[in-house]
């Protein structure tokens, strides 16, 4: 696929220009800007060659149509907040799997920069462009000295992770950290399933009920954060506590009995604001996994403020561990119970979760 397919560029006027090279848009131009027509430009050694090229990858339909309405609302800060240094590319996704798409082409093209723009389920899309066949995507000049980083301004329904970071649904204060360009590198999540295909996460990865909640709360994403209620409520009819088989660091395999749900945490929070796995880190190069057991309906209403807050670990039923490496089962084999990340539905179980430590630049 060319990259005139995958990542169209858009003027800051709004006006969609063909270009060569798709994702770089100069903004140094206070109106309308050009667009680098020379896809040699990173590699020209002229003065546009110094600054740096950032794409950001938008999605208009997130957060009910809100993220478009905020990110035309963003532009002129954008402009003179970063156009004196970068060239700026927006990257409008038309469906799923488009930012992955977008991703890999500006990592192979040699960006600074691809930046999510929305929320938790464009930033699992982007995250999953860093990688290709198992293994990261790189630039294709072999002398290029500096990676691609993932930057975020968090414009989605839930942000999950964002919160781990302590960062606000705040455009403005996103931007000002990427004017700033510090970077820090994360670990990111692996999960394969019985396919062998690897498929990856930076938040939280779960089973089971939490992750059957999330499922349906994808489907009812035009009610804002009211979603992830309704989630939880049809998830809750016919659900059955299940008895599941984990495998922790390459060990014995182990039984958990009445599981309810086990999140496998690389960041804090998922489901809106619920502090799930409060001790998890994306720079420890651990997951915490959170594993509820025999937990009954009335056990979450009388329960979900401790789950929010993150101080359910004290809690009956509830266990707690750091892992870099863990495979789950379901005992039945029934092939029913779901499984998610970032809010994504992935299908069923079994699946094994591995911690891939530092893989990714981010600015934070």
């Amino acid at each position: 696929m060319s990259m005139n397919q995958i990542a169209f560029g858009t003027g800051i006027a709004g006006v969609r220009v063909s270009m060569a090279k798709p994702w770089a848009v100069r903004a140094e131009l206070p109106k309308a800007p050009d667009l680098c027509a020379d896809r040699s430009i990173l590699r020209s050694g002229s003065s546009s060659s110094r600054r740096r090229d950032l794409v950001f990858v938008v999605n208009p339909s997130g957060a009910n149509g809100r993220t478009g309405k905020e990110w035309k609302k963003l532009l002129p800060y954008l402009r003179s907040r970063l156009g004196a240094d970068c060239n700026i590319c927006e990257s409008v996704t038309s469906g799923p799997s488009h930012a992955i798409d977008i991703t890999r082409e500006a990592i192979r093209e040699g960006a600074d920069a691809v930046i999510v723009v929305g929320g938790d389920g464009t930033l699992h899309e982007v995250v999953n462009g860093f990688f290709w066949a198992g293994k990261p995507v790189t630039n294709h000049d072999r002398e290029a000295t500096r990676s691609t980083a993932l930057g975020l301004i968090p414009l989605g329904t839930g942000s999950d992770f964002a919160r781990t970071f302590g960062w606000k649904n705040d455009p403005h204060e996103a931007i000002d950290r990427i004017a700033k360009g510090q970077r820090s590198r994360i670990d990111v999540g692996v999960i394969s399933g019985e396919d062998g295909e690897p498929h990856y996460f930076v938040n939280v990865a779960d089973c089971h009920l939490s992750a059957k909640a999330g499922y349906y709360a994808s489907r009812y994403k035009r009610f804002g954060n009211l979603c992830y209620v309704i989630g939880a409520l049809k998830a809750f009819v016919g659900h059955r506590n299940q008895d599941l088989k984990i495998k922790v660091n390459e060990g014995a395999w182990e039984l958990y009995s009445q599981v309810t749900a086990l999140c496998i945490g690389n960041a804090k929070f998922f489901g809106g604001g619920m502090k799930i796995t409060p001790n998890a880190d994306p720079h420890s190069g651990n997951f915490e996994v959170v594993i509820l057991q025999d937990f009954k309906w009335y056990d979450f209403i009388l329960k979900l403020h401790k789950l929010y807050n993150g101080t359910h670990l004290t809690v009956k039923n509830v266990s707690s561990r750091s892992v870099h490496s863990i495979e789950v089962e379901d005992v039945s084999g029934s092939g029913s119970i779901y499984v998610q990340s970032d809010g994504e539905h992935l299908g069923f179980l079994p699946r094994k979760f591995c911690i891939l430590p530092s893989a990714v630049e981010m600015i934070c």
